[in-house]
């Protein structure tokens, strides 16, 4: 077992080496408001940024508060996300989590982890990215591309997703968490896909586990 200073050590050159390579933007998601955020990243799980993008663009149009998403039909908002996938299970989603808004918050976003998390739809995932680009609270997202990463990488052993964030969270300074997210699911995307790893055009391979295997 690697000692938690080497893990440290590690991170840190992955860090210093991703960080001038991609875009500093906290999120690819277009949105205006915290309120906007959350609803693009619930439509975003197992969809692009760009298509959301695409679908959000009209969305936000005709759904303007949490109180919209409520009372309009399911089976008309399933139909203005349905390009997103999942359309079904992310129309609930929005319902719930909009009711919970209302219910609970006055129709604000919160900025807590603490608050976001009892809403209907939304888990850490979901609310570190809306806390990081929203409210700049600093948080580890575990995403596939981060789960993917952080496993090959070294940076921890755990499957489930809070598990890895609290291993990222114990390697990294607070003020990193958020951007080391950013920066493994860019790298993710570019050159460390689930199917075939580019080791051979990979800029981190040197503090890579798992580039002999």
């Amino acid at each position: 077992m690697e000692s938690a200073k080497k893990m440290k050590e590690r991170a840190g050159l992955i860090y210093e080496t991703l960080d001038p390579i991609y875009t500093h933007e906290k999120t690819a998601l277009t949105y205006k408001t915290p309120f906007q955020l959350l609803v693009s990243t619930i439509l975003s799980a197992q969809c692009t940024d760009k298509q959301v993008n695409m679908v959000t663009k009209d969305l936000f149009k005709k759904y303007k508060s949490p109180r919209d998403y409520v009372s309009a039909p399911i089976e008309e908002l399933e139909a203005d996300i349905r390009p997103t996938g999942f359309y079904k299970n992310k129309a609930k989603s929005l319902k719930g989590c909009s009711q919970g808004l209302l219910d609970l918050y006055g129709g604000e976003v919160p900025a807590s982890m603490e608050a976001l998390i009892k809403l209907p739809g939304v888990g850490r995932k979901t609310a570190n990215c809306v806390l990081g680009a929203a409210f700049d609270i600093p948080g580890v997202v575990v995403d596939t591309h981060v789960k993917r990463l952080s496993l090959r990488l070294g940076l921890t052993q755990n499957e489930n997703p809070d598990k890895i964030e609290t291993d990222l969270q114990k390697i990294l300074p607070k003020e990193r968490w958020r951007r080391f997210s950013d920066l493994l699911i860019y790298h993710g995307r570019a050159v460390c896909k689930a199917r075939n790893p580019d080791h051979g055009h990979c800029v981190i391979s040197a503090y890579c586990p798992s580039r002999s295997i």
